[in-house]
Formats: structure tokens, C-alpha cells, sequence
């Protein structure tokens, strides 16, 4: 550097670029590794501690249940309702408090695990243990209870909701307990890490199911002591309510009891919707991206085996087959060709993935009612459902309508339409929003396209747009144009007509960097120039240039949806990273790494594993991440250059 009152500068911003940023081949195989292995790996991972960390509070809501209530009850008709209460006796009480203290004990060691206040390898034996503990014992205490062992019973008794809420706990605990010990098989083995890798919203979502169980059995207390009522039905009415079902069995009477619904079920349906939102983000945001993910490679590894340049044709799947015009091709234009074909994966499994959701939610929404209605038809017996009628109330009741004409009446009934419903009315909003991105679209875009030639105003006549529409026939018969047209224009058009959101969180200093820096480069270079220096003008001009650049990707990196650069937006960026895909001289080249290492970079192809549009990151933040590394290395040439030209200058 000629000007040694930029050094300081530049060894500071480098030092921070270094402290950012990996890179190099280690850096490149482990993103590879990241991208497929947790798509493979999500759900033991990621997946299971979630679904645990969701149900371990309900089931130990319902073991609350199990031990606040006897188990029996002594009915003088038909009418459960009107049963007297059958004392327990002290055995079962105790060790139905033991089977509690040990699923608690268990929750807040995977609450601790989940907010990195202890270690995976403690939390994980606890929370495996106590669970299994719990379900075992409060097994045992089904099973006694049912067989009649040391609890003798009058003829006519029936089992209260405490003991089908019992029931229900221990077969959730250990469903929760196995999940983690499938998790903790997969960090040992090696397969992930040991540590839950959780977004806050993940985290957060244990803490919000609890909030929300604590919510309705405490505001069950109240409400039991302001209306009268027994503490299970103050259980199951509170659930109707803030789930809105509203099924008019119970109904406060009170004066007391009427003002206090009004915030009771306010709050409650914030509680909920914090839940289901967290529910909802994960299944929707996070299990779309991983499922996308496999979908993408699936697709990806379906086009190179049937990628024929010769045949001039590619297939995408069983129905996604399209001709494509190769004669005569450059180098180049077969790499655009590359990139364009991979867009035609990426929207293919986009799509795939769409359907795929829906059809899985369909399906869980379906068992969940089917199945739902054979439990009601067995447990409201008394009242002679049918199979249609509990097919009916199932309905009524998971769509959240609610009319109140058939409603569960005995213990059986209650107890499992709390644990019912509460798995219902998540899976409704996941399929609503799965709809919402598959037929619900579908419909809106056929009414706007119907509308936009019949009623509506539009900006094309209906002679461009039957051009417009002979022309996509045509691609889709063949040519070039099926993928060229679609894409060439550049996708990001899309999304630059949308507003731009301010830079994420962490990358404010980053941009003071290089705002920093693209400052002194556009003096530097000025300077060069008057002195005549063409090679350091060109350098620093290039240094200008890659700064701007990263200031500009900067601001697209939270877009929503998430920006999709064309192929000459690409080539722009990856010649500036030293990737110049459209050379020839790629193929075969040794590139210098940044540790002293050389490697023979393998021919560069769009539709390879290691492809930019294979990334587990959006296109902007490998673009930005690129860039960063780019600056960084050219920030330590210039500082090695200026500790040279300093040693140099001391030497004479």
C-alpha cells in the first residue's frame, strides 16, 4: 500500500472478514454434508425432541388429571354425571404422585437440554428414564385397576376420566421416550450433532405449551369452584372453549363466571394461537425446506441420468419430459442450458413438494377423524351412536362448528376428546395452509385468468394473449424456449418489484465494513490513476466493485420470497468470485488456496451436488458468503503487499 494510513483499516476489516467466514475445500464439503445429511436426519434430530417437547407438558397435564380425581365412581342409572365418587386407596395415590414427580423431572431436564443450560449427554438420561419411569408405573396402575386387584368395586362403578386420563399419559410418555431415544441413537452414531441445533422459535415452543396447559388447568380450578363443577368437566369445558368448539354441554351461569369468560378465553386463544403458530411454523417452514430439499436431490439425480444431449431431450420424472434444441451448442450455452434445466428441477420439486404436503396432512386429518369417530362410537355406547353419527360429530367437532346436537357424554368420551382435539385443530390449520399453497391458488389464479378475459381489465388484448398462450404451446412441445423462455428474462424480476426488507440481524456490521471500505477503494483508486499505476487502478477498481456488489446482495437476503437470480446475474457473481464457469480453462485448472494448498477443480456443471443452486442457503446468502470470502482473501494480498512493501522500505 503507498498509503500507509489505510493499513490500519484494512488489517482491521480483514481480521473481521476472517473472523466470519469459513472457507476453503474443508468449508465446501462440510456445506455439502449439512445440505443432505440433516434432510435425512431431520425428524431424529430435529423432529422428535420438538414433537417431545410438545407433548411431555400435555402428558404431564393429563397425569395432573389422573391424580387430582379418583378413579371410580359408583353410577345409580345410566348417567355417569350423577355417579358418586369411589375413594382410592393410598397405594395407587402414591404411586400415581411418583409416576408424576418422575415425567416432571423428566420435562424440565429436556426444557434445561433445549436452553443450553445443561449438557445433552446429562439431560438425555433423565428425560429418557423419567419417562419411561412414569409410563410403567402409571401401566401398572391401569392395568390393576382394570383387572380389579385389591380394588374392590361395587357392580354398577364405572372408571371416572382420571383413570382414562392415566391411561392416555402413559401411552404418551413412552411414545415420547422412544422418540428421544431414537434421537439420542443418531447423535451417537454420529449422524448429527449431540447438541440441539433449535432456531428461538423452536426453543420457545416448549415453554408455550406449557404456558398453555398451565393456562387451562388452572382456569378449570376456577371455573370448577365459580360454577359448581367437577374438576375433569371444568377440564374438558375449558378446551371446548378455547378451542373453540363450543359444543353447549357445560355453560358458565354465574354472573362471576360469565365476566371471567371474557378474559379467560381472550388470553387462552392467545396462548393457542402461540402454539399452533409455532406448530404450524415448524411442520410449514422447516419440514417444507428439508422435504423440498430430498424432492430437489431426487429430481436433480432423475435428470442427470437421463440427460440426453444427443436425443436433445431431459426427464424429470414420469410425466416431466422436455425437448430441448443442442445443435451446435458453445460450452457456454450448454452451461446456461444447465443452469436453466436446474430451474426446471427446483420448480418441479417446489411443486412435488407442494402436493406432497398436502396429500400427508390430508391424510393425518382423515385418520385423525376416521379413527376419532370409531373411539366415540365405543365410548358413548350408551347413547347408541352409530358409526355415521360419530362420523358426524367427528366432523362437526374438527372442523371446530360445534352445533351441540351429539355430544360425548361419558367419562371415555370427555377424557379422549380433550386428547383428541387437541391433535385436531393443529392438523386443520396445517391443511388449510397446505390448501391455501396448492388448490386454493389453483382456483384464484383460474378466476383471474377467466376474468382477465372476460370482465376484468388487463393490460393485454385478447389477441396478445392468445399469441402469448400459442406460444407456451409451443414451448411445451419443444425447443429451447420450454426452459430458456421462462427463465431467461431472469427470475429475481420477480422479486425486485417486491419491497425490500432491511439487512438481517448481524449483518449491520458487516455493512459498516464495507461501506468502510468501498470508500478507500473508490480514493485508491483515484489516486492510482493520477499517478499513472494502470495495474493498482484496475485492482482497486475491482476491490470497488466487490464491495458495492456486497452491499446490493445485502439487502436481498431476508426477501420473501426468496430472490432467484438469472444466468447472466450469476455469471456476473461467480466472475467475481473467481469462478468463471463460461471459460474453458475450468475444467483442468490448479487453484491456489488461501492455506497454502492447491487441488484440481473438477469440470463445472449447474447440475451438480455441488452446484450453487443445490445450497442449503437462499441464492443470496451464498452469493454474499462468496463475495465475503472473495474480499477477505484480496484484503490479506493487499495487507501481505503492505507488510512487504514496509519491510522493504525499512531495508534501506
Amino acid at each position: 500500500m503507498n498509503d500507509p494510513g489505510l493499513d490500519s483499516a484494512i488489517n482491521d476489516n480483514a481480521a473481521y472478514f476472517e473472523k466470519s467466514q469459513k472457507y476453503g475445500e474443508e468449508g465446501e464439503e462440510e456445506a455439502e454434508e449439512d445440505y443432505f445429511t440433516p434432510s435425512r436426519w431431520w425428524f431424529s434430530s430435529t423432529g422428535f425432541p420438538l414433537i417431545a417437547g410438545t407433548f411431555g407438558p400435555i402428558s404431564n397435564a393429563f397425569s395432573i388429571c389422573a391424580l387430582v380425581q379418583y378413579w371410580r365412581a359408583s353410577i345409580p342409572g345410566e348417567d355417569e354425571g350423577k355417579g358418586t365418587r369411589i375413594p382410592d386407596p393410598k397405594w395407587l395415590l402414591a404411586v400415581n404422585a411418583i409416576s408424576l414427580v418422575f415425567a416432571l423431572m423428566a420435562n424440565i431436564a429436556l426444557l434445561l437440554n433445549m436452553a443450553r443450560r445443561i449438557s445433552f449427554a446429562v439431560s438425555q438420561p433423565i428425560t429418557i428414564v423419567g419417562w419411561y419411569v412414569a409410563s410403567f408405573l402409571l401401566i401398572a396402575l391401569v392395568v390393576a385397576a382394570h383387572a380389579r386387584l385389591k380394588l374392590p368395586s361395587p357392580p354398577n362403578h364405572v372408571f371416572t376420566g382420571a383413570y382414562y386420563f392415566g391411561m392416555i399419559a402413559a401411552v404418551l410418555y413412552f411414545i415420547v421416550a422412544s422418540l428421544m431415544v431414537v434421537t439420542v441413537y443418531g447423535a451417537y452414531q454420529g449422524r448429527y450433532s449431540k447438541e440441539f441445533k433449535l432456531t428461538m422459535s423452536q426453543r420457545t415452543l416448549m415453554l408455550q405449551t406449557i404456558a398453555f396447559v398451565v393456562y387451562v388447568l388452572l382456569g378449570a380450578l376456577v371455573f370448577s369452584r365459580i360454577e359448581n363443577w367437577n374438576y375433569l368437566d371444568a377440564v374438558y369445558w375449558a378446551d371446548v372453549t378455547l378451542l373453540t368448539v363450543g359444543l353447549g354441554d357445560f355453560a358458565p351461569m354465574t354472573h362471576l363466571g360469565r365476566a371471567l369468560l371474557f378474559p379467560f378465553s381472550i388470553v387462552g386463544t392467545v396462548f393457542l394461537g402461540l402454539v399452533i403458530g409455532s406448530i404450524r411454523a415448524l411442520i410449514l417452514e422447516r419440514g417444507k425446506e428439508k422435504l423440498e430439499i430430498r424432492m430437489t436431490e431426487k429430481i436433480r439425480e432423475t435428470a442427470m441420468r437421463n440427460l440426453n444431449w444427443r436425443k436433445e431431450k431431459i426427464k424429470l420424472g414420469w410425466f416431466g419430459k422436455h425437448k430441448l434444441k443442442m445443435e451446435s451448442l458453445s460450452k457456454e450455452d450448454r452451461l446456461e442450458q444447465e443452469f436453466l434445466i436446474m430451474r426446471k428441477v427446483q420448480d418441479s420439486a417446489a411443486q412435488r413438494r407442494r402436493w406432497t404436503s398436502l396429500a400427508i396432512s390430508a391424510s393425518v386429518w382423515v385418520v385423525l377423524w376416521l379413527i376419532g369417530a370409531v373411539v366415540f362410537q365405543k365410548a358413548e355406547r350408551k347413547q347408541n351412536w352409530s358409526y355415521f353419527q360419530s362420523i358426524y360429530f367427528s366432523y362437526v367437532a374438527l372442523m371446530t362448528i360445534g352445533y351441540g346436537d351429539l355430544r360425548p357424554n361419558t367419562y371415555a368420551g370427555k377424557a379422549f376428546f380433550v386428547f383428541w382435539s387437541l391433535l385436531a385443530v393443529p392438523t386443520l390449520t396445517i391443511l388449510i395452509s397446505n390448501l391455501g399453497d396448492t388448490l386454493v391458488r389453483q382456483i384464484r389464479d383460474l378466476t383471474l385468468w377467466v376474468g382477465s378475459w372476460t370482465v376484468l381489465p388487463g393490460e393485454s388484448s385478447v389477441r396478445k394473449k392468445l399469441k402469448k398462450a400459442a406460444s407456451k404451446y409451443r414451448r411445451g412441445r419443444g425447443g429451447k424456449e420450454d426452459i430458456g423462455t421462462e427463465f431467461a428474462g431472469g427470475r429475481s424480476g420477480e422479486t425486485r418489484a417486491q419491497g425490500q426488507r432491511k439487512p438481517p440481524d448481524g449483518t449491520d456490521g458487516l455493512d459498516h465494513a464495507a461501506e468502510e471500505l468501498e470508500s478507500n477503494e473508490r480514493g485508491e483508486a483515484e489516486l492510482a490513476a493520477r499517478r499513472g499505476d494502470q495495474p493498482a487502478e484496475n485492482a482497486h477498481v475491482f476491490h470497488y466493485m466487490l464491495i458495492k456488489e456486497i452491499r446490493q446482495i445485502l439487502s436481498h437476503v431476508n426477501e420473501s420470497p426468496p430472490r432467484k437470480y438469472s444466468y447472466e446475474e450469476w455469471s456476473r457473481f461467480l466472475e467475481l468470485v473467481g469462478e468463471d464457469v463460461g471459460s474453458a480453462k475450468q475444467e483442468n485448472i490448479e487453484r491456489s488456496e488461501t492455506n497454502g494448498r492447491t487441488r484440481k477443480r473438477k469440470p463445472w456443471s449447474w447440475l451438480s451436488s455441488k452446484s450453487p443452486l443445490m445450497s442449503n442457503k437462499s441464492e443470496a446468502e451464498w452469493v454474499l458468503e462468496k463475495l465475503v470470502i472473495t474480499m477477505e482473501e484480496k484484503l490479506k494480498k493487499q495487507k501481505e503487499e503492505a507488510e512487504r512493501e514496509s519491510k522493504e522500505k525499512s531495508g534501506q
